[in-house]
């Protein structure tokens, strides 16, 4: 027996256990980059408008560190820049999950000791989800090249920018297969391998907003941090702007060593162990942790905390681009036209503010099925099972879950709002009339948020077993809709299927009572209908 005995066996059982995951991820990337580049073919039709964006991208600071540089005024470089930075943050993190869900989730719930007692070799379990990863890497990769082409990009530009956002992926597997063996729990592996997705971005947006801009305006040279970062070496591969395909080896490199690394600590640890100690806990628990809130908080607090973090600083910049918004619409009616498609009124900048709080609403959706996704993790490892052994009935424990998201969500909605308007504020000399107002129109973003939440627990009680995937392709469907659709020109009744949709598009229009109160209606009877269901079936699933 060697090493790698049961590789192809073990490949075919995570193949079986992701095959839908996979199938959304595959598939979902190419539609998604196909509805960006149509999207952003339509705000830019012309030579025109696509050079004002350009010089107006290359000029701007808080452009090149959220998009990166632009490579020039083709649409297909405009596509890019609108484009890659989500296409690759999205990519990066199904990877590194991926891996850690086949690798050390395995090895905490045991099922990876029930497998090495058979004939598998000890580099089997992991060698087998790398191939997986990086094949479905590949294979959305070459999908998504197909989507730009037929969105009437040029091929070769096209195959370029999808092996960029397919590289990434390939060069965060390498990354998550090393901070599998660290950590000594897949949550542990999970935020080691998220913070490395944010180093990455913060590398990428400090080479960017170093870099050297074009005598004629319409180009930016990314600086030396830029190429530190994987998230970076997909700019410089240059995609319709003259191609350099040579950059595309760098994560292949990235891949080898990485899995060279992982093989090399694997040897050095115990099944089970992880190289990075676990920190102990206080001898004796508080009070607190004696009650579903005290518990809730305490599991949630790490994660709300770097939410905020990264919420505050999104909200500063986004403000304080305000100003530079009005400059770059000035020069562009059909992005202008977007914009208030997105964010509605006749204002442009209050259409902009709206459409930014919009955009938060939306990114913290993700936290909300996030943390109520943990109880789904809590039973499936048996914590649930033991917290019930208590006198805690079902009913207030889902509740109490329910109660900490809602509460959290309600906290990054009101730092979004008080950041933005803060930001904002600085430009247009009024910081804290700004902040209190845009404050209270992102605290009108919550029904909305109920009824993600809602969907969630409805989902987790009615579906246990598919609540996981189903809840996050949930949240990418109120994306679509919700955000994306008035741009694309779907119809309204698709439309009215996201929650999103019937938020008063506030400060650029005055709030109306009547949506927030059918939204609130919508989410009790989700959370109802969820709670019922968690009383009645089995724990676990």
């Amino acid at each position: 027996m060697t090493a790698l005995t049961g590789t192809r066996r073990l490949a075919r059982l995570v193949l079986r256990r992701d095959r839908v995951r996979l199938a959304i991820w595959i598939l979902g990337t190419p539609l998604l980059g196909y509805a960006l580049a149509g999207s952003v073919a339509g705000v830019y039709p012309d030579e025109a408008a696509r050079q004002g964006y350009a010089t107006t991208s290359a000029s701007s600071l808080v452009a090149r560190a959220f998009n990166g540089p632009i490579a020039g005024t083709d649409l297909g470089a405009v596509v890019v820049a609108e484009t890659y930075v989500t296409l690759a943050l999205i990519v990066a993190l199904l990877s590194t999950f991926a891996v850690t869900r086949h690798t050390r989730q395995d090895e905490e719930t045991g099922r990876a000791e029930l497998l090495g007692a058979s004939v598998v070799g000890r580099y089997a379990p992991l060698t087998a989800a790398l191939l997986v990863v990086v094949a479905a890497n590949v294979l959305a990769a070459a999908l998504l090249a197909l989507a730009f082409a037929g969105a009437g990009l040029p091929l070769a530009g096209s195959v370029a920018a999808a092996a960029a956002v397919g590289g990434v992926g390939v060069a965060f597997t390498a990354i998550a297969a090393v901070t599998a063996q660290l950590s000594v729990t897949s949550r542990g592996a999970n935020a080691l391998a998220a913070a490395a997705v944010g180093l990455a971005f913060v590398l990428r947006a400090a080479g960017d907003v170093l870099g050297e801009q074009s005598a004629d305006g319409t180009r930016v040279a990314s600086a030396w941090p830029s190429w530190l970062s994987p998230l970076g070496w997909g700019n410089q591969v240059r995609a319709f702007e003259g191609e350099r395909w040579w950059v595309l080896a760098l994560p292949v490199a990235l891949l080898i060593a990485g899995v060279a690394t992982a093989y090399a600590l694997a040897e050095r640890r115990d099944q089970g162990a992880g190289l990075v100690a676990p920190r102990r806990g206080p001898a004796s628990a508080t009070a607190r942790l004696l009650s579903p809130a005290g518990l809730a908080w305490r599991m949630q607090r790490g994660t709300l905390l770097g939410w905020a973090v990264g919420v505050a600083v999104l909200g500063l910049s986004m403000g304080v681009a305000g100003d530079e918004f009005n400059a770059m619409m000035e020069q562009n009616p059909a992005a202008a036209e977007a914009i208030n498609a997105m964010g509605g009124g006749a204002n442009l900048i209050d259409a902009y503010l709206t459409a930014m709080l919009g955009l938060f609403a939306l990114t913290i959706g993700a936290y909300v099925v996030q943390a109520l996704l943990r109880v789904r993790g809590d039973e499936s490892d048996g914590v649930l099972e033991a917290a019930l052994a208590t006198a805690v009935s079902r009913s207030r424990w889902l509740g109490t879950q329910v109660l900490a998201a809602t509460i959290g969500a309600l906290a990054l909605l009101l730092l979004a709002g008080l950041t933005t308007g803060l930001g904002y504020g600085l430009v247009t000399g009024d910081p804290l009339g700004e902040a209190v107002a845009l404050a209270g129109a992102a605290l009108l973003r919550l029904p909305a948020l109920l009824v993600v939440a809602g969907v969630v627990t409805a989902l987790f009680g009615l579906l246990p077993r598919w609540s996981v995937v189903l809840s996050w392709t949930a949240l990418l469907v109120f994306l679509l809709l919700g955000q994306l659709g008035a741009v694309l020109e779907l119809p309204q009744a698709a439309l009215n299927l996201s929650p999103y949709t019937h938020v008063p598009p506030v400060p650029a229009v005055d709030p109306a009572v009547l949506p927030l109160v059918l939204l609130v209606g919508v989410a009790a009877a989700f959370l109802t209908a969820g709670v019922a269901a968690f009383r009645h079936r089995d724990v676990p699933s």
